[in-house]
């Protein structure tokens, strides 16, 4: 047996804890990642992401790289049982708040390379795949021990670790090693999942297709110039094994592939899913955190299942970062979960509504999305609001100060305005914090905000931010190193006060 030491283990190496890994990399901390598979795991799964996880992509430096392997989708059809149109919401070309096409499709396995491989850019970060963790011991609040076996040899290792982060999927050991348990949020329904390529081109619509069906409800989408995704919700009795072969398949899935032969068209994979809506009681014990599937599960209505763990991993990490560098004291680390579980409650809770209004009612329901689907479009602002890819805000915490009404800017994104030199705010504050102001910056400000590790951000008369700022009644943003507004005042030396405030009461804990 033989041991090692590292100030974080992240357990599992799919997109929320590659992602985690890479952030924790950009700080320079020392990171182990572990994983039962020596490479990626090769079957699609997540195939969709907005314009804010996009953003994430690229503060991990694989837009560009993300931008060759997705295509963004065209908006959403609503179709009844015949695959007549009861609503079309279509999506313009332009980019979104976040600097972004609002929704991509893209094959999670592509995804995935892109993510390792990019993680070889930073040398704190050591990714060890084909190992079992076996076990996770803490106790009193000290290091934590994790044990693991090698699946090719059979050796067993332990790993001591300040920090371990818990992004091992659905069937997590960490969440059962920290005694969390998973809440069931009343929503289950067993799918059909179909993944098929072909070089024919099917000829269909570029957006997705929801089928409003309470007795086959279906979801069509093409993921790639081969590629394309059918999703259909199964009857009593049936299994994906009733649908391996293309005999069985074909008639599902021939509403979309018309006239396209059976021999044409190649099965990637079949898979039967139950959609659950699930989050676990707590997410923290002492050291050991959870992230991802590990501590939540949405149905794919939306398609924010990857999302919310990578969401989780941009708010856990740089808070963790600053915590083993002693810029800020570890009680802030209970923010994670206070700012979070609500967050992805709230999109469990969209993700179930819009699962329920595609299948529930039985032919009373089926008529009545006939008669009030196509009037949709006519309620002012609603096809906006369906197509809007904006999340809610994070709760009030230690690093949000929101207002108990919830009103202003805390707790929301910044946009990643583009700026007068041509570059977006992300590309100036770099993972730092910023003071986003629409006052006259004047030299002390900007010297004070430098002298604390921060970056002042003017936003200019016309601007976006500007005009982002207006709207939220406010002169001057404190804006974390994750995006999310922390507080907001009509004087930014306030804010820079505040900066100040937490950096002393930093060095004081920490000394």
């Amino acid at each position: 047996m033989t041991a090692d030491t590292v100030p974080v283990v992240v357990i599992g190496a799919g997109p929320t804890g590659l992602t985690a890994a890479t952030l924790l990399g950009q700080y320079g901390i020392e990171t182990l990642v572990l994983d039962r598979w020596e490479s990626v795991y090769p079957l699609p799964r997540a195939v969709h992401l907005d314009d804010e996880v996009y953003r994430l992509l690229a503060r991990l430096g694989i837009a560009g790289q993300f931008a060759a392997i997705s295509r963004p989708a065209h908006g959403l059809r609503l179709l009844d049982r015949e695959l007549r149109v009861l609503a079309e919401f279509r999506r313009g070309a332009a980019l979104g708040r976040h600097g972004h096409p609002e929704a991509n499709m893209f094959d999670q396995p592509q995804l995935e390379g892109l993510l390792r491989a990019n993680l070889e850019r930073h040398p704190t970060v050591t990714l060890r795949g084909n190992v079992d963790v076996t076990a996770i011991e803490q106790s009193g609040g000290g290091p934590v021990r994790v044990r693991l076996a090698d699946r090719s040899t059979g050796e067993t290792s332990t790993v001591t670790a300040r920090y371990v982060l818990g992004c091992d999927g659905a069937n997590s050991l960490t969440r059962s090693t920290i005694g969390s348990t998973m809440h069931d949020l009343a929503f289950a329904q067993r799918w059909l999942v179909v993944d098929i390529a072909t070089d024919a081109e099917l000829h269909q619509w570029e957006g997705v297709h929801q089928v409003c069906d309470p007795v086959r409800a279906a979801t069509y989408m093409r993921i790639d110039a081969r590629r394309h995704r059918w999703e259909f919700q199964l009857l009593p009795g049936e299994s994906a094994d009733h649908y391996r072969d293309m005999t069985r398949l074909h008639p599902l899935i021939r509403p979309w592939t018309q006239d396209v032969p059976a021999d044409g068209l190649e099965i990637v994979r079949t898979a039967e899913y139950t959609f659950r809506a699930q989050i676990a009681d707590h997410w923290r014990k002492q050291h050991v955190f959870l992230l991802g599937d590990a501590a939540h599960l949405t149905p794919p209505f939306i398609g924010q299942g990857m999302g919310a763990g990578l969401r989780d991993a941009a708010n856990l990490t740089w808070k963790l970062a600053a915590v083993l560098d002693g810029r800020l004291p570890e009680h802030v680390l209970d923010s994670y979960e206070t700012e979070r579980k609500p967050h992805t409650r709230s999109m469990i809770t969209l993700a179930k509504l819009v699962g329920t209004a595609m299948t529930a009612g039985g032919d009373t329901g089926s008529a009545l999305r006939r008669i009030l689907a196509p009037r949709l479009r006519r309620i002012p602002g609603l096809s906006d609001r369906i197509l809007d890819s904006r999340t809610p805000a994070l709760r009030r915490s230690t690093l949000v100060d929101r207002s108990r009404l919830g009103r202003g800017l805390a707790g929301r994104l910044c946009p990643n305005a583009l700026l007068p030199d041509g570059r977006r705010l992300d590309d100036v504050t770099a993972g730092r914090y910023a003071l986003v102001t629409s006052a006259a910056a004047t030299p002390a400000l900007c010297a004070d905000v430098q002298d604390r590790g921060g970056v002042l951000v003017t936003a200019s008369a016309g601007s976006a931010l500007h005009r982002w700022l207006r709207r939220g009644h406010s002169v001057a943003a404190l804006v974390r190193p994750d995006g999310t507004v922390q507080a907001t005042a009509r004087d930014p030396r306030t804010l820079c006060d505040l900066l100040l405030a937490a950096v002393e009461r930093d060095r004081e804990s920490a000394a």
